[in-house]
């Protein structure tokens, strides 16, 4: 079957194809001995990427930040947290990812700001009508004395969405919105100076030579007119509680359609920078109406959650495939393919039901399956080297706060954010400078020099190699080099699709092993064929005439 025989011509700029590997900064090296990843330590570290073989990289928020939700709270749009180094520093860093042919996306935050915000302590100080609290969401509450909350909104991280403020005589005060933590209040995007001020906000890190920008929660930030109830309490079946736009009609705090102007506005900038590109983390279940916020005055690009969410599943994953490429190609745009990011369970885990060798077997077979779509790809840092997600970590250690508002119920993202290894022995395998320096701000396994890149640098049939294979491959073959896609025959546990020049992708989600279609050059494989045949769990490209 041929998907998206006659769609517009998809913009075809330096993203349309590019592989993009997120920086989980805190995450990934620690250049000065404090247990923290930091810019000099994302520097050290180019050479790594480069050889890696992506297109750019995505740096997590490296803003001014007192760090309650790992930096997605902002108190400065516009410096570098200390933890992580200064400006300079990163506009160092900027320019030596382009010395080495490397880009630069960062995260911004435009739903909410830290409490700590100089907006926000000022809407503390003043009287509710005030201009200062008018950048916010300030509420009456209901019931007797404004004692319960406006309305029936929760935070994604559990709880309500509203917390009551004390008042300047000592008395309860109004109520703020905030869809995360108490310490991220929302802001109100019905304010122009709202909107300008993010809009300047991106204007200074485009001057800065950024060449995109990663929007968090970027289905947010509008609100329903009156604040209504959406109606039901339960944030549904996403992991950790991180809601999304439901089959709720008109939702009345996600996807709302006020959104599509901010984002036009936004892409008026591309005017003077024609390469920026923007992404949108965008929670929606329906790829159809993700694919909206990608029309041609809007984003470039948007990650594909019912991609990621799919599993080791042939019929899910034909279903998601079929339907991306359709409704992307339906607005002229790219699809975009995500398996991991630092929001959820490490890709060999999610795929190994336990069983650690097949989840890495099964996490391999699935970057290079998507690997081999049309369109754009992440790679979440670490997954390259298949690492699993870390479940035993201890509770006095843990961080995100999921775990803590939930009182430990809820375990959280730790396991997926532990420090990356780089050697096979040391205390932090690599992660940090030396033995004095201080421990990761979350603890290395015992086991993790295993999965170091040193251990994993001589050896040909490692994760590591398999993916600078075939990002290698990807680069520089023909076949890859336009949106090409179509389906071919094969049995129901197994994706077959060809793309141009005729290089073809097959993966065997099966119990058993198939037999390969005709072909005159493997090009890569997750597993050696066997006899000719492909076996269980595995992922080959191949070229034929």
């Amino acid at each position: 079957m041929s998907v998206g025989a006659h769609p517009p011509a998809p913009r075809t700029y330096w993203w349309s194809k590019a592989v993009i590997y997120q920086v989980y900064i805190r995450s990934f090296t620690d250049s000065d001995g404090d247990g923290i990843g930091d810019i000099a330590g994302i520097c050290e570290r180019l050479p790594y990427l480069r050889d890696l073989g992506v297109d750019a990289i995505w740096i997590n928020p490296w803003y001014r930040s007192p760090m309650v939700d790992a930096g997605y709270d902002v108190s400065d749009y516009r410096d570098i947290d200390p933890l992580f180094g200064t400006l300079k520093g990163a506009t160092d860093l900027i320019r030596a990812a382009h010395d080495v042919g490397l880009r630069v996306i960062v995260d911004v935050v435009p739903n909410h700001t830290s409490d700590r915000h100089p907006w926000f302590q000022a809407a503390l100080a003043s009287a509710p009508g005030s201009h200062e609290r008018s950048r916010f969401i300030f509420r009456e509450g209901r019931g007797p004395g404004g004692t319960e909350p406006p309305n029936d909104w929760l935070s994604a991280f559990g709880g309500p969405a509203w917390t009551r403020i004390t008042a300047a005589d000592g008395n309860p005060g109004q109520w703020y919105l905030h869809l995360f933590t108490p310490e991220q209040p929302d802001l109100d995007w019905t304010s122009q100076e709202v909107r300008d001020e993010l809009l300047s906000v991106l204007e200074f890190w485009l001057a800065l030579g950024v060449d995109g920008f990663r929007i968090d929660v970027a289905h947010g930030m509008i609100k329903a007119p009156g604040l209504p109830d959406v109606g039901y309490a339960d944030l549904g079946d996403l992991p950790y509680g991180i809601a999304e736009a439901h089959d709720v009609p008109d939702h009345p705090h996600w996807d709302r359609e006020e959104l599509h102007d901010i984002y036009r506005d936004w892409h008026r900038l591309t005017a003077r920078y024609p390469d920026v590109t923007f992404v949108g983390e965008i929670v929606l279940k329906d790829i159809a109406r993700t694919a909206r916020y990608t029309r041609p005055d809007e984003l470039h690009s948007a990650f594909n959650f019912p991609f990621l969410r799919a599993g080791w599943d042939a019929d899910a994953l034909r279903e998601v495939i079929t339907t991306t490429i359709e409704a992307f190609s339906a607005v002229g745009a790219i699809s975009t393919w995500v398996l991991g990011n630092h929001d959820v369970t490490r890709v060999a885990t999610r795929y190994g039901g336990g069983d650690l060798e097949l989840g890495v077997r099964r996490s391999m077979a699935a970057h290079l399956m998507m690997l081999g779509l049309p369109g754009g790809a992440y790679i979440y840092q670490g997954d390259e080297l298949g690492l699993p997600e870390v479940l035993d970590i201890d509770p006095d250690a843990r961080q995100d706060p999921i775990f803590t508002r939930s009182g430990g119920a809820v375990v959280g993202r730790d396991g997926c954010r532990i420090p990356l290894p780089w050697t096979e022995h040391g205390p932090s395998f690599g992660f940090s400078p030396d033995a004095a320096s201080a421990e990761p701000w979350l603890p290395l396994p015992a086991d993790w020099g295993s999965f170091s890149v040193q251990a994993q640098d001589p050896d040909p049939a490692a994760p590591l190699t398999l993916i600078r294979q075939a990002l290698t491959i990807r680069a520089s073959h023909p076949g890859f080099a336009d949106a090409s896609f179509a389906w071919s025959p094969s049995a129901p546990t197994v994706l077959h699709f060809t793309r141009a020049s005729g290089v073809g992708v097959v993966a065997n989600l099966g119990q058993n092993p198939i037999a390969m279609p005709e072909y005159t050059q493997i090009l890569a494989t997750s597993q050696p064929l066997i006899d000719g045949m492909l076996p269980p769990d595995a992922t080959c490209w191949y070229a034929a005439d």
